[in-house]
């Protein structure tokens, strides 16, 4: 499994000749999205700055909202969230999207912006890695997210939806976040290849670069 991030909530999941791409933003946030081709595209809620799927080449599929999907091998669960704490009412819904594939579960957890609820927890009990919002104002924040974390006990977390320098819209930086986890600073990569054999045995906190066009 490769995993590219390019800002904002827009990753790149390969895994044996699939591409999976989450959350395709519109320029006027401040990212450059780089010319990118998938077999399916994932729109956690529609938004300017995470439905802009005419950015992403190749014919993908569209998944936009919940349900149980299967596209080339890739078993893919929408879950119906919110974008707030009042169940919708400020931000409207969000959907969170498990991938299945062959031997790794990765959950994007989109604009979430809420604690899950205790079924929610069970259907993402066996998650080994988390992409998790944690940049606050339309989204759940640095402690929030630590709750989720301690909720859902992934392998691997890497957070998302953050300040930047290339950022326009206003959220807060990922330095409370890895506070929130007990980290003092964290050298950032410019992606995560792993396998389940390479998982690691504790929840690991794995900052990523974004990628630019």
């Amino acid at each position: 499994m490769e995993i590219t991030w390019y800002g904002h909530a827009c990753f790149r999941l390969r895994d044996r000749g699939v591409t999976v791409v989450t959350d395709p933003y519109e320029p006027s946030i401040g990212y450059t999205l780089p010319r990118l081709r998938a077999d399916i595209v994932t729109v956690s809620h529609d938004h300017a700055d995470h439905n802009y799927v005419s950015g992403i080449k190749g014919g993908p599929k569209i998944i936009d909202g919940p349900g149980e999907y299967e596209v080339k091998g890739v078993f893919i669960t929408g879950i119906a969230t919110f974008h707030d704490r009042r169940k919708g009412v400020q931000r409207g819904r969000n959907t969170v999207f498990l991938f299945e594939f062959d031997s790794l579960t990765i959950c994007h957890l989109g604009d979430l912006g809420h604690v899950p609820t205790r079924a929610q927890v069970e259907t993402l009990s066996d998650v080994d890695i988390l992409l998790i919002p944690v940049g606050g104002v339309s989204t759940i924040g640095a402690t929030q997210a630590a709750e989720v974390i301690s909720l859902l006990e992934p392998k691997i977390v890497i957070p998302m939806h953050y300040k930047t320098k290339a950022l326009t819209v206003k959220l807060a930086s990922v330095n409370r976040f890895l506070q929130e986890m007990g980290l003092k600073k964290l050298a950032a990569q410019e992606g995560l290849k792993v396998t389940a054999s390479t998982l690691p045995e504790e929840t690991q906190i794995v900052l990523l670069d974004y990628k630019q066009g």
